[in-house]
């Protein structure tokens, strides 16, 4: 049984910990570990079950459009991918991915694009995606090459994007492009593209190690109305790393809720398994290991949780979202490593529990920002404090 006290953390108001139970009870009920060979129809099926339990109203922004509240609330965006991890990993991606892809709309669309999207992506009637990483600018955004050209009331987009979640399922994609107002990160925009656009297409699917829709796009001579821009012209730099302010510390706490699974296999395996007439849990190599399990998923929760309510505040996050999201991650590995290790050679067997565990949480350390590159951003941060800029 999962640890809970921490909703009790100062972080959280009563209805944190109400929304946290009413899910667990409902993804005990609906949500279940596997998704068979076909990946497409079970994150289809997800997004739709979480669209008619209510979940994915959490994951947009304005009442008015379908959302729980005016504003999205990043301790619950937390709550429930730590949540829905714990349960099944394909589920969190499903809900993630239906935030970070109607994101940018939530908090630059139009009237107009909000009405059109989010209504939508919240009973889970429509699939979103969020596109950036391009074959050679992943980390490094300025390196973009897609470009859109304006023509008249419209822009010509062309090019590619690559390692796209919800590629070929997708019913529209926030993708960025260079529009050349300034050189660099400055100079790209922010396009919603509807996948039955004219000259788009799934270029290749990617297999990963732990299966979800992914793909490489492809855009030719794609015409896309000025209007489904978001935000300013050239502002695209800054459409994209707001909405990863937002979902960044949310990739932490599912790497909590892989975390906290694996500790809790660990602790009933080393708890059951006999070994020379006494079990697993007995020897002190086996109770120092699952103290610093313990220890670490709760490090990693005081990092992330600290990070949400912040953000919920009003604060500037991004050190402490970078934080959060590097030890959390990494964390995770570790805890889910010696889990697999404590099984011994049952943990590597197909599909069990922490063999699953395992494929899920190594994309984490690498997708919104490796952890290398969340270093760096800690690091400048701290160096500009130092120099007294904002």
């Amino acid at each position: 049984m999962a640890d809970k006290t921490y909703l009790d953390w100062p972080f959280f108001a009563p209805q944190h910990a109400a929304l946290e139970q009413a899910l667990d009870t409902w993804a005990a009920e609906h949500i279940h570990d596997g998704h068979g060979s076909d990946v497409d129809a079970a994150c289809r099926q997800l997004v739709r079950l979480l669209g008619q339990g209510g979940w994915l109203r959490h994951a947009v922004g304005g009442v008015q459009h379908g959302g729980a509240l005016d504003a999205i609330d990043t301790r619950a965006i937390c709550l429930i991918r730590e949540t829905l991890a714990r349960h099944s990993g394909l589920a969190d991606f499903a809900f993630a991915m239906q935030g970070l892809g109607s994101g940018a709309i939530s908090l630059f669309g139009s009237a107009a694009n909000k009405e059109a999207y989010l209504p939508r992506v919240a009973k889970g009637e429509a699939i979103a995606a969020f596109a950036l990483s391009e074959p050679q600018a992943g980390s490094d955004v300025a390196a973009m090459q897609c470009a859109a050209v304006a023509d008249g009331d419209s822009y010509i987009l062309n090019g590619e994007k690559t390692w796209i979640s919800n590629g070929g399922i997708a019913d529209f994609y926030v993708v960025f492009a260079r529009t050349g107002e300034q050189p660099g990160a400055r100079g790209i925009s922010a396009f919603i593209v509807d996948a039955n656009t004219p000259g788009f297409e799934i270029a290749e699917r990617i297999n990963v190690i732990a299966p979800h829709p992914l793909a490489r796009l492809r855009f030719s001579d794609c015409r896309i109305p000025a209007a489904q821009r978001l935000g300013e012209a050239g502002q695209g730099f800054k459409v994209a790393m707001a909405t990863l302010d937002v979902f960044r510390t949310s990739v932490a706490a599912a790497s909590l809720g892989f975390a906290r699974r694996a500790l809790d296999e660990a602790l009933a395996h080393a708890t059951q398994r006999k070994m020379f007439g006494q079990t697993l849990a007995d020897f002190q190599l086996t109770q120092a290991k699952l103290a610093q399990m313990a220890t670490g998923v709760d490090a990693a929760a005081l990092l992330t949780y600290r990070a949400a309510w912040q953000r919920d505040q009003g604060r500037n996050v991004t050190r402490e979202a970078a934080m959060a999201k590097m030890t959390a991650t990494e964390t995770a590995q570790q805890v889910i490593d010696a889990a697999v290790q404590m099984f011994g050679g049952l943990g590597v067997v197909s599909e069990h529990p922490v063999e699953r565990l395992y494929r899920e949480i190594r994309a984490l350390r690498i997708y919104e920002g490796a952890t290398e590159v969340q270093q760096l951003i800690i690091a400048r941060e701290l160096l500009k404090s130092q120099k007294g800029q904002p």
